[in-house]
């Protein structure tokens, strides 16, 4: 496929005329061609009127109409999965075994997601027949389903060029909703964006849609998303990226006239909870499965564990020279861009002003802007406590050992703790069992509980759940993997008194489409 450095706006290309930017290598430092032209007010409006134009056709397409859609996009990204990881690894640097595996997510999730909606009971349809013989007074007939909110504007993140981006979870959850999608794409990889823009729109032409489905805008700064987030016909926004964007986009979407939900994933720092089976099963395979995960893609993850809880023992000991060896040995890692590596080392720095700085890795060549160093930071739990920022989540790889005095003063940690996405127990069952309180509250501040794993892998299944309270999500009812992420882009709508052949087929006595329903607050009978 051509590169041509415009944005898609429906089924056309956008202009030259906004400013111009390029993505660079991280490894070299050298432009990558194309030049990229960021989308101009006009061709926003542009999109946003196709998107809403769309938008009355598209919510009222069926299960099999949308499922059809999804899996051509599925299998675009398969037929162009060696393109799509060379210009992907060119921009971020990242490794083509991880950016392959990357494109067979993508399309995975977007057939995870085509099965639901060809199934179609995620709608929740339920039944409430009229009873004109109550008294007093007689009830209705009513009924209920979720439908489709409207264009949803998706921002690509950074960490997960194919996954997370155009065609991520967001995109393909609100199109499988009935929404159309503008993806605000992210400026350094554009290059992997467009590919993945054009697979969709090829998807959208080849299935005769209207093409206002989907749009692809491009910018350097932040003038497109927020005009996108402000614009009226916008209905919702999803975004994965640094607390301090997400909040602002948060803050956008909840002072327009109009206010409308801001699906945000942000900051996480995955607290780990090591109890003491943990540490009799072997400190040195514990420190390198520690190790391997806070550095997996340069520590670049969102469920990268940033906080290590250990109890005081000879164990720890053995385990935390194991990991201080580890790290003094590691070598550099390159990040995704020179911004994320600044931020890296500002953070790295303040830190190292607050609690000792454990281990450190060699410094790297001081001349490459992308390539930082791994770093191993302790603090004592009252320290912990004491710094609230110590808990703030470094995008690197780093992590911070909390030294607790027994495993009762996790209770006094955990209890301090914000939202994060994950929160992991490290142990046996025994220690399960005795830390039944630990779990209890670990509840209220992760989305996800972990034991005995580590939790940078992030399985696309029905059952996943990647959300938390704030400041990891703005909303902790919701996930943005998995087939529940659909429900971020629906709302429910009743509808009282209306004839059978008026309903939408979901809620019609016949049950043309099959689907499960409720009927009277009990499943119906098949």
């Amino acid at each position: 496929m051509e590169l041509s450095g415009q944005s898609l706006i429906g089924s056309r290309r956008g202009s030259r005329d906004g400013k111009s930017f390029q993505a660079a290598n991280p490894q070299s430092g050298a432009p990558l061609e194309p030049i990229y032209y960021s989308a101009t007010y006009a061709e926003i409006e542009e999109a946003a009127q196709l998107a809403a134009e769309a938008f009355t056709t598209y919510s009222q397409a069926s299960g099999k109409t949308k499922a059809a859609f999804l899996r051509r996009i599925a299998d675009g990204f398969d037929a162009h999965r060696e393109e799509l990881a060379e210009r992907a690894h060119l921009e971020t640097a990242l490794p083509m075994p991880r950016l392959l595996g990357e494109v067979g997510r993508t399309s995975g999730q977007l057939r995870l997601f085509a099965g639901v909606v060809e199934e179609g009971s995620w709608v929740n349809a339920r039944i409430d027949p009229a009873l004109p013989d109550r008294q007093p007074p007689p009830r209705p007939d009513i009924r209920s389903m979720l439908r489709p909110l409207g264009p949803v504007v998706v921002f690509g993140a950074s960490n997960f060029p194919l996954a997370f981006s155009v065609a991520g979870g967001d995109t393909a959850s609100a199109l499988a909703a009935g929404c159309p999608a503008i993806v605000k794409a992210h400026p350094a990889h554009p290059g992997t964006s467009e590919l993945a823009g054009q697979i969709i729109a090829e998807a959208v032409a080849a299935g005769g849609l209207h093409p206002g489905i989907f749009s692809l805008l491009f910018d350097a700064g932040v003038e497109a998303g927020t005009a996108l987030v402000k614009h009226p016909l916008i209905r919702a926004v999803a975004f994965t990226g640094s607390l301090r964007a997400g909040r602002a986009l948060m803050d956008l979407a909840a002072a327009r006239p109009d206010p409308i939900p801001c699906f945000t994933e942000m900051s996480s720092g995955n607290p780990v909870f090591v109890l003491p089976g943990a540490l009799r099963k072997g400190p040195a395979a514990l420190a390198a499965s520690l190790f391997g995960s806070f550095t997996l893609g340069a520590g670049q993850f969102c469920t990268k564990p940033g906080i290590v809880l250990v109890p005081e023992s000879s164990e720890t000991a053995r385990f935390v020279q194991e990991l201080e060896k580890l790290v003094d040995q590691a070598q550099p890692y390159t990040l995704l861009t020179p911004g994320i590596a600044r931020e890296y080392g500002r953070a790295t720095q303040a830190r190292s002003a607050k609690t000792p700085l454990a281990a450190k890795a060699a410094k790297p060549n001081p001349e490459h802007v992308c390539m930082v160093n791994a770093q191993l930071f302790t603090a004592k739990l009252d320290t912990f406590l004491m710094q609230s920022s110590l808990a703030d989540e470094i995008f690197g790889p780093d992590t911070l050992l909390v030294r607790c005095d027994s495993t009762s003063d996790y209770l006094r940690a955990a209890s301090a703790l914000d939202g994060h996405l994950t929160a992991t127990i490290l142990g046996d069952e025994g220690d399960l069992a005795t830390n039944r309180e630990l779990i209890q509250i670990l509840e209220k501040k992760a989305g996800r509980l972990v034991f005995n794993g580590f939790p940078t892998g992030v399985e696309v299944s029905h059952a996943m759940v990647h959300g938390g309270p704030y400041p990891s999500t703005s909303d902790p009812r919701f996930t943005s993997v998995g087939s529940l992420a659909i429900y971020r882009f629906a709302r429910p709508i009743c509808f009282q008194g209306f004839p059978q052949e008026m309903l939408p087929a979901e809620l019609q006595d016949a049950n043309p489409l099959g689907i499960r329903r409720i009927r009277d607050g009990k499943p119906e009978a098949s």
